[in-house]
């Protein structure tokens, strides 16, 4: 093994013993955020040296840093030299990823029986790995008595689910005041709901007050997060043998994000509706990031939204016509609205009488649409 690819591999499977370490502490503070962050440190570090040893390049061109932990995924599901991961492997680490990034910036509440299914699975994909590209056992560099995690695994994803799902339904009771805690429970959910839709972001203040409609609107689990439904465990061995592997149900295939797609995380699954995917119009839009309709349809036609299907799609229903953005047109536009000049934009479009034509046209529509639907 090269050299730098040794020291790598050293220190993922030192985040991977500590992360362990951590699930199995009788202590709560801090537990699960440092599982998680220790696990997901300790894949970004495995699979840039399994990059290495099989002879590709950890940091780009005159790059001052190595390349971070998506670029990484992606290249070892699709660079043929360094292909390591299919695409549901892909997934595990990008669940875990999504769930480090909202413990690491935010708040979200796991069970334990979530925090045990993503642990579980992670390790046994990182033994899978170790095994598989360095023809290593994960139990030569563990002390024998350490547990790796757990010997109590979940049988049913679906099941587990319900359970959590029926809490937060009685957490949203009336007269319960426990709303906060439902909606740090649906976070999680929507979480890896938002990873599946290939959306690398964590649920807002109003995605969240939706979901908790939605919840006592009697919608079920399933309705509310249809990529969650989607995914189910392969569970074996017993004890400390234990073996978890999320996969996704026959049928529901699992394919790559174009490279450079904004807000995108590594992978996506088939999008099962479409106004689903696309589910704002360009009022509800406008609402979301603040601004008036026209100041956003100002911003599409300065990001070229509308030439892309990752973005916006015209959807017909019958004889009605709906122009429709999706969540990542949403995140496209917070990123935009940090990085350019509005005014000045605003000003570019006035000077473009083909574009004022079309745009307004298109508000038009939109109002229209919004009335109707």
């Amino acid at each position: 093994m090269k050299k730098q690819a040794k020291l790598l591999f050293d220190k993922a499977v030192d985040s991977l013993i500590l992360s362990i370490s951590h699930f199995n502490n009788p202590w709560d503070r801090g537990r699960k955020e440092a599982v998680l962050i220790l696990l997901d440190r300790a894949f970004e570090l495995l699979l840039k040296a399994i990059i290495l040893h099989k002879g590709g390049k950890i940091r780009d061109a005159y790059a001052r840093e190595t390349i971070g932990h998506e670029k990484c995924v992606r290249k070892c599901i699709s660079q043929p030299e360094v292909k390591c991961l299919t695409e549901e492997q892909g997934l595990t680490i990008q669940i875990i990823n999504s769930f480090r990034d909202a413990a690491q910036h935010d708040i979200v509440e796991l069970s334990e029986q979530e925090l045990f299914m993503y642990s579980q699975a992670g390790v046994t994909l990182f033994r899978d790995l170790l095994q598989q590209e360095f023809k290593e056992k994960l139990s030569s560099h563990l002390p024998e008595r350490v547990l790796p995690v757990s010997t109590a695994p979940p049988r049913d994803l679906h099941t587990m689910v319900e359970a959590d799902f029926q809490e937060i339904k009685e957490l949203l009771k009336p007269k319960s005041r426990r709303q906060i805690e439902a909606k740090s429970k649906l976070k999680s959910l929507a979480i890896v709901e938002a990873s599946l839709e290939g959306i690398r972001s964590q649920p807002d203040e109003l995605e969240l007050r939706k979901m908790v409609r939605d919840v006592q609107g009697g919608k079920s689990w399933q309705d509310i997060f249809p990529g969650v439904a989607s995914l189910q465990l392969e569970t074996t061995g017993t004890g400390i043998n234990v073996d978890i592997r999320i996969t996704k149900k026959e049928g529901e295939a699992v394919h790559l994000v174009p490279e450079g797609t904004p807000g995108a995380t590594v992978l996506a699954v088939k999008r099962v509706n479409e106004l689903d995917y696309y589910s704002m119009g360009a009022q509800k839009l406008a609402g979301k990031v603040g601004l008036s309709t026209y100041k956003l349809l100002v911003l599409v036609w300065h990001l070229k939204l509308q030439d892309s299907d990752e973005y916006f799609k015209i959807i017909k229903i019958g004889s009605q016509v709906h122009k429709r953005y999706s969540s990542k047109a949403y995140e496209a536009i917070k990123a935009a609205l940090e990085q350019v000049d509005l005014e000045d934009v605003t000003n570019k479009y006035k000077t473009d009488r083909s574009a004022n034509q079309a745009l307004n046209l298109t508000a038009r529509t939109s109002a229209a649409l919004t009335r109707q639907v």
